[in-house]
């Protein structure tokens, strides 16, 4: 069965992962419908050796379309995926608009992928670099249960779009003969730099990027009373997102047994051994779908706790790979004659 599939926000960078990965993974679709501003009309994108249009982005655009893929921002997700909606689409969406509604299932689907299920429904894909630590933490919470978790994550410059690249590559090419420009606004460079600080401040001293990871570990693992603190920081690396992870037990969880539960559990790759210096590493995981995880270690200072550090593709299973999953499972649900719900 091949299903009329859409992408809102095709030209931007996870939109044109989302499409590339579509074609690897052999989705079962036909050229997706491409939809992006009016500023994007007139542009192609290739897909199985075709050229698609890039179509703006009008009320009847969703006709016909079994699922979409909501690549976009949180207004465009809040204002788009109704209308999708409406037309009869299952809408599996990128953005954060979604995430903290209780009737909205975030889905890791390695974890809760369940929560995909007959009928009707709007799924919520979680944060770059929640998605990736999450997916290393739940095997750990299901040999022992969790009693806290602090992280500290560097991201890539590509979390913050394409042109943000394209200001990290001038401010890299600056910077080697003298000062990086600051960003608009006055802002720290992302070039020779980390910034502590990705999306707005809130009054309790936490940015934005670090309360999702909060929130969305909390619902994504269904521990809404887990513990859980977070920075996070922006490095000058082009793609891959990599997290410290300090987790605590309610037992002691040492290295050997958190290296067995990874090498059990799909989505995740092992690259754990520092005397021949294999650890994970954002370039090593660029390109790449699996979720690399290592640097083992028992925490000093609590034996109940455990350190381990994470690296991922923050535009594939950070994004991209992660919504083509969830996509996976409602076509094979629409595969088999049933409508999609997903369980909050």
């Amino acid at each position: 069965m091949n299903l009329r599939i859409g992408i809102l926000g095709a030209t931007g960078l996870v939109g044109r992962a989302t499409l590339a990965i579509l074609e690897q993974r052999g989705f079962p679709c036909d050229a997706p419908r491409l939809l992006a501003s009016d500023r994007a009309a007139g542009r192609t994108l290739a897909f199985r050796g075709q050229s698609v249009a890039v179509e703006p982005t009008t009320a009847s655009s969703f006709d016909g379309l079994a699922i979409v893929l909501l690549a976009v921002q949180n207004p465009l997700a809040l204002a788009w995926a109704p209308v999708a909606r409406a037309a009869g689409a299952v809408v599996v969406d990128l953005s954060s608009a979604h995430r903290d509604l209780d009737d909205v299932p975030l889905v890791v689907p390695e974890i809760n992928g369940d929560r995909v299920r007959p009928g009707v429904t709007l799924i919520a894909n979680p944060n770059c670099s929640t998605a990736a630590f999450v997916l290393a933490l739940a095997p750990l919470a299901r040999a022992a249960r969790l009693t806290r978790v602090a992280v500290t994550t560097l991201q890539s410059v590509s979390g913050a779009g394409a042109a943000a690249l394209d200001e990290l590559e001038r401010g890299v090419r600056m910077g080697l003969d003298g000062t990086p420009p600051a960003r608009a606004g006055g802002l720290p460079p992302f070039a020779w730099n980390v910034v502590p600080a990705i999306g707005s401040f809130e009054p309790n001293g936490y940015t934005r990027e670090e309360m999702k990871m909060v929130r969305e570990t909390r619902k994504i693992l269904d521990l809404p009373e887990l513990p859980v603190t977070a920075t996070a920081t922006r490095v000058p690396v082009r793609v891959g997102h990599c997290v410290a992870v300090n987790a605590r037990f309610d037992r002691p969880l040492g290295p050997d047994e958190a290296r067995a539960s990874w090498r059990a559990f799909p989505g995740l790759m092992l690259v754990d051994d520092p005397a021949a210096d294999r650890y994970p590493t954002a370039l090593a995981a660029a390109g790449g779908d699996p979720v690399l995880v290592g640097r083992a270690r028992a925490d000093l200072t609590d034996p109940h706790g455990l350190e381990f550090f994470v690296a991922s593709d923050n535009l594939r299973k950070g994004a991209a790979l992660n919504a083509v999953q969830i996509a996976e499972r409602v076509a094979a649900l629409m595969a088999a004659s049933q409508p999609v719900v997903a369980r909050p």
